[in-house]
């Protein structure tokens, strides 16, 4: 899909919003809307017929799916944060802004699958809008994840200096300031993005020149996958070192475990397709121009992007299976939000469930125990 602006356009324009496209010697048969060429050095054409086809019927489905369980999830992370726990950690606040990260990239679903479906019919500005949307939703979730490690190490490591730097202020700041950052790694995205007619079809896709595109991969390389995993085997190198020498600290090792699940889902759901986004840009100096290896790079971007999407419906499901506190809080939620007012007749659901969750503060953080792993 690295290849063909069209394409993209028929079968999935949020694809196209993640990664450069080349846009040169690529046409739509006009006997045949639907077939895709791509025409080489030697003019002849390059049919992509399968790849086409297969992200036009399984994407829409699959992304209706992520978007429908990504939204509940995540808005239940938030709403688990703001009432329950109250938002009296740095690591709330962290936490909060990731499920919020992931739910601006969650609402650009619904545009992407009517476009995969049809074609873009919102014009240039919201064409501009959504795909900042997209980017500002997927950097910030990388930052916001790093800004959690990094709580992590403070916490476990730097103990003493983690009780001073380690308040609900400093993270709003510093969150502030990570949204900032988000949207201006997001801004070469937003700027070289058009709706534009493709013979009687609009598409919204990406037009960089040679080199921004460059840039722009490798910016996307070094943030979203080189920095997290730098800032993961510093941390954890240190937190690993800390615990060992500390083998009865049961509740950091508690505190430690699900951020440390965040970062290596987020690789295993992330890396490859960084990896494939290098080779799709840089195709001609690995090699890989010819017709048979751009259809490959295609199936390769399709696949490990659709798997790279799916990640921001998965941090929910990691503090259900990884956050024991985080279980209990949300059975209170649902008895006191929910299943009360849908079933106002059966009792067990007025009953007082909060003492339920512990609220137990620790000498050696003045935060609540549960904010450090949900």
């Amino acid at each position: 899909m690295g290849g063909n602006d069209t394409w993209i356009q028929l079968s999935h324009n949020m694809l196209t919003t993640s990664h450069s496209l080349l846009t040169t010697n690529i046409r739509v048969d006009s006997a045949d809307p639907t077939t895709v060429f791509d025409y080489g050095d030697d003019s002849a054409p390059c049919v992509k017929d399968d790849v086409k086809q297969i992200a036009g019927r399984l994407l829409p489905p699959l992304y209706s799916l992520v978007f429908i369980f990504g939204f509940v999830g995540n808005l239940l992370v938030v709403l688990i944060l703001i009432n329950c726990k109250k938002l009296k950690s740095m690591t709330d606040i962290y936490l909060l802004n990731l499920a919020l990260s992931d739910l601006l990239f969650l609402l650009t679903f619904p545009v992407w699958i009517h476009s995969a479906a049809n074609w873009w019919a919102l014009g240039n500005v919201m064409c501009k809008v959504f795909t900042g949307m997209y980017h500002i939703g997927y950097f910030g979730g990388i930052f916001f994840i790093i800004l959690l490690t990094i709580d992590r190490y403070l916490a476990i490591v730097h103990a003493v200096f983690a009780l001073k730097a380690r308040t609900v202020t400093f993270g709003v700041v510093t969150s502030g300031v990570t949204w900032v950052v988000a949207v201006f790694a997001s801004l070469p995205g937003i700027i070289f993005t058009k709706s534009q007619a493709e013979e009687s079809v609009y598409s919204c896709g990406p037009y960089f020149p040679v080199g921004w595109k460059n840039f722009h991969t490798i910016m996307r390389t070094l943030l979203g996958l080189v920095l997290p995993l730098l800032v993961m085997v510093v941390c954890y190198s240190g937190i690993l070192k800390t615990l060992l020498r500390c083998r009865n600290e049961k509740k950091r090792h508690k505190a430690v475990r699900l951020i440390f699940v965040i970062m290596i889902v987020y690789f295993l759901f992330w890396a490859p397709y960084n990896l494939v986004l290098l080779l799709d840009t840089f195709q001609e100096f690995f090699d890989l121009s010819t017709c048979q290896r751009t259809s490959q790079l295609d199936q390769a971007m399709q696949v490990t992007e659709t798997l790279g999407m799916t990640h921001c419906c998965i941090n929910p499901i990691i503090y259900a299976f990884v956050g024991e506190k985080f279980r209990r809080y949300l059975s209170v939620f649902f008895r006191k939000h929910i299943a009360k007012h849908l079933c106002k007749q059966c009792p067990i659901f007025y009953r007082e469930t909060a003492d339920r969750v512990s609220s137990t503060y620790t000498p050696s953080t003045g935060e609540q125990e549960v904010s450090v792993g949900l």
